[in-house]
């Protein structure tokens, strides 16, 4: 069965006393051990970021990993992801993941994830990859629209519950659409 769970908020990165999200993913595995796999695209790879993963998972049932693109660790990557039971994907700039997900084919190989039964999963940033389009912060000026992968229909916008900004942008009509260069129309 292919699967996507996209998230808001919350997790380990955002709500690390409170575990549900994460327990959630690992158990859609439905495996004794699965392995699941961050990719901190989205925040640079921030070490930090890696870290708290790594402390939660840790601790849990399964076999943690990550890949990164701003420090490689895999010599073939498309292996690496294929053999994955769930991949993680964490917030942080839409933009900046997107454009180096197409620039390392990374965007190919989690559709093929995908069509393989790996589980999809990912926050804010991570959360909006999946679907047509997203309102992200990534643009200077605000919330704005952005293509995405398109592997879901429709539009996501993290944080909606817990921005005021957003439900006021998007209840307004506000959002902008930034053009090639990156400047809103």
């Amino acid at each position: 069965m292919k699967q996507i769970i996209a998230m808001g908020g919350g997790g380990f990165s955002m709500e690390p006393e409170n575990p549900l999200l994460d327990l959630y993913i690992l158990s859609q595995a439905e495996k004794e051990r699965p392995r699941i796999c961050l990719i901190p695209t989205a925040s640079g790879d921030s070490k930090e970021y890696i870290e708290r993963f790594y402390r939660f998972f840790e601790k849990q049932l399964c076999t943690p990993s990550h890949l990164s693109l701003f420090r490689p660790n895999v010599t073939d990557m498309e292996d690496f992801l294929l053999s994955q039971d769930i991949l993680y994907v964490g917030g942080g700039n839409t933009r900046n993941l997107l454009t180096l997900w197409k620039e390392w084919g990374v965007d190919r190989i989690v559709h093929q994830a995908w069509e393989q039964g790996v589980i999809l999963a990912g926050i804010s940033a991570g959360g909006i990859c999946w679907f047509e389009e997203g309102q992200t912060d990534s643009h200077p000026g605000g919330l704005t629209a952005i293509s995405a992968l398109g592997m879901l229909k429709g539009s996501f916008c993290p944080h909606y519950d817990g921005e005021e900004e957003r439900k006021t942008r998007l209840s307004s009509s506000t959002v902008h659409r930034p053009n090639k260069s990156g400047n809103r129309l």
